[in-house]
């Protein structure tokens, strides 16, 4: 708990630095008035200080003001906190003081150190403001080149589908299928552009896929997975031949039809099943369409495959795929909950 406790107020601190940083420009009033208050603070805290104990460092409380003052308002405010913070200890905490001569060697060596060590602590905060602003820049810039791709492919997508919709206008069927492919692989895109690139999540990808029957009729079970783009695509196209497939011929085509998706990992594996229940008695099929040679073979480019059982209560299909090493399990639910509960309130029955 403590952990994570400081782990949250690290992520706040930084949160607040970084808007401060944007909203902070060089040489602006701002920045002055971020010295002001950085050195007015510190040279109250070091006169509580040491009124609490005559024998505390005079220059304690300057350090850190020097640092957040670069870090938040550039160069030149940090060297005036730091030089104002020389002047103020030297005339006010030194002996003698309110006067500008040393009767220890002691301060000298004090204030030289102080000095030398603002200098680093200037250069180094500018150093990390240049950065984390250029580290910003390249994110927006990644961020735009994101939504202009994504914006050309739906620009494609649209195009394609007015082509097939014109070419296949006398074969009805086929064009529905193409266009709702299409239409599903435009989604899981929505899915990834939504992720900023990363991918797509499991969970987001069925209730995507499965949305007009989840509310009563779909089971969704198992980890949430984050699934990089070209793994994200392929389970999706497949999720989706299997929802078009029940809802003409298997268990969605029946009022008490139901499915269940559920998923699993170990070892880098990911494993989906797919179980109907409640439909027309099945048996296998003569022949082979475009469906069935899809969900054979689309997985296993990836190391991966399918299983199909033509069982009496209706299709079980059992998929695997091996992810990158680097795959894990989101977070979901509370307490650090990771597994996905039961999307229906009337699980399927077999």
């Amino acid at each position: 708990m403590a952990q994570t406790g400081l782990k949250s107020l690290t992520a706040v601190f930084d949160a607040v630095l970084a808007r401060l940083r944007r909203h902070i420009p060089h040489g602006s009033v701002q920045a002055y008035a971020v010295a002001l208050f950085c050195t007015g603070g510190a040279t109250l805290f070091e006169a509580w200080l040491l009124w609490l104990d005559p024998k505390a460092s005079p220059l304690a409380g300057y350090y850190p003001a020097v640092a957040l003052t670069a870090l938040l308002a550039g160069i030149i405010p940090g060297a005036l906190v730091a030089t104002a913070a020389i002047l103020i200890v030297w005339w006010g905490f030194m002996m003698p003081v309110y006067s500008f001569s040393l009767e220890r060697r002691g301060d000298v060596v004090t204030l030289i150190t102080f000095a030398a060590l603002s200098v680093l602590m200037i250069y180094a905060a500018d150093y990390f403001r240049r950065l984390a602003k250029r580290l910003e820049d390249e994110e927006h810039l990644r961020q735009l080149a994101v939504q202009e791709l994504a914006h050309r492919l739906k620009n494609k997508i649209a195009t394609i589908q007015a082509i097939i919709s014109v070419q296949l206008r006398d074969q009805p069927q086929a064009r529905t299928d193409i266009l709702a492919r299409l239409q599903a692989l435009a989604a899981t895109d929505q899915l990834i552009e939504d992720a900023n690139g990363r991918g797509a999540c499991t969970r987001d990808i069925a209730e995507t896929e499965l949305g007009p029957y989840v509310a009563s009729r779909v089971s969704i079970d198992g980890p949430n997975i984050l699934l990089a783009p070209k793994y994200a695509l392929t389970i999706a196209l497949l999720v989706h031949e299997l929802a078009t497939n029940s809802a003409k011929y298997g268990s969605l085509s029946m009022p008490n039809g139901r499915v269940v998706l559920r998923s699993s990992m170990s070892d880098e594996v990911l494993r989906l099943e797919w179980r109907e229940a409640g439909g027309p008695p099945v048996t296998p099929p003569t022949t082979r369409g475009f469906g069935l040679r899809l969900l054979s073979r689309a997985l296993e480019q990836f190391g991966g495959g399918t299983e199909m059982v033509f069982e009496p209560a209706g299709l079980v299909c059992r998929m695997y795929v091996r992810l990158p090493a680097d795959t894990k399990p989101t977070s979901l639910g509370h307490d650090g909950d990771q597994t996905l509960s039961t999307v229906t309130t009337q699980p399927a029955t077999q």
